[in-house]
């Protein structure tokens, strides 16, 4: 291993639907965290794994910074909370409409590791909008950078990439080369039925959606799984499942294709609707849930 390696851990903040997913997808080349136009559909902390040659970066993707309103939410605060304990760099995401949110920025106070502000969705912007947005972070933030990119677009992703390698500390790699997650297949296809949820479904009842994989058998050719989806009430096990289980058909067959893509084989996936009463409120369902 090269002395001058450098390797570190980069969390991704930020309010929900910043674009905090997107990018990360863009940062790692691959496809990991689920995105959706819905706010909070990221629930865990996600870690992508980046390494070339002189260099590893481990991006942990977190749930948007909110003020906690039940079990679930307090949960989904502490895993941006441990991603900044570890951070050797913080990536603070704020789009381009967003203004100074004093608590949000409390959080960034004690934290030692250097900040750099992404200004996302500069696709967006119009005439001298993405300058003066620029200017204005500038006067509010003590940042060690301030990059603007388009993570749907992935304009300013190579640049920030640099930035980042410039302020990686010196250090060997934290995980094998061709490592490219901390997460399990398991969950990763929990996650894609999860989108296709958030996808489908309005109001309510995508966030009052838990998917678990309680099977995976995978030969050479072909993975069967099994996953049973959790809603918190009767009702929306009803919804869920549609007339004649046409809804649930749908989902099934949008998640399966996204499946085959992502594990290059064929999939057979069969899947059940059961209820959880109120299980973003209730701590022991919630730790069945890995939360």
């Amino acid at each position: 291993m090269a002395e001058d390696f450098k390797s570190g851990f980069v969390s991704i903040i930020g309010k929900p639907n910043a674009g905090k997913s997107t990018l990360m997808n863009q940062l790692v080349g691959e496809r990991l965290s689920i995105i959706t136009r819905k706010a909070q559909t990221t629930r865990h902390r996600i870690m992508g794994i980046l390494t070339e040659k002189d260099f590893q970066i481990v991006y942990s993707d977190t749930p948007g910074i909110l003020n906690p309103e039940y079990k679930l939410q307090e949960s989904m605060m502490r895993f941006v909370n441990q991603s900044l304990e570890d951070a050797d760099i913080v990536l603070l995401v704020v789009e381009l409409g967003e203004k100074y949110d004093a608590e949000l920025l409390s959080r960034l106070e004690k934290i030692d590791a250097p900040i750099i502000l992404v200004l996302n969705k500069t696709d967006l912007g119009v005439g001298t909008q993405v300058e003066d947005k620029l200017e204005y972070w500038k006067g509010c933030l003590p940042a060690k950078e301030f990059v603007p990119v388009s993570a749907l677009k992935g304009d300013g992703v190579k640049e920030l990439k640099a930035v980042l390698k410039k302020l990686l500390p010196k250090h060997p790699p934290y995980f094998p080369e061709d490592e490219l997650t901390d997460k399990s297949e398991r969950f990763f296809a929990a996650e894609i039925i999860r989108e296709k949820i958030f996808m489908n479904y309005k109001q309510e009842v995508p966030y009052s959606t838990e998917v678990e994989i309680t099977e995976f058998k995978e030969d050479e050719k072909i993975i069967r799984m099994r996953a049973e989806i959790f809603v918190e009430r009767k009702s929306q096990k009803g919804i869920l499942i549609g007339k004649g289980g046409e809804a649930l058909k749908k989902v099934g067959i949008e998640a399966r294709s996204d499946m085959e893509s992502f594990f290059g084989k064929q999939v057979h996936l069969e899947t059940f609707v059961k209820v959880a009463d109120n299980w973003r409120k209730n701590e022991m369902k919630l730790r069945r849930f890995g939360y």
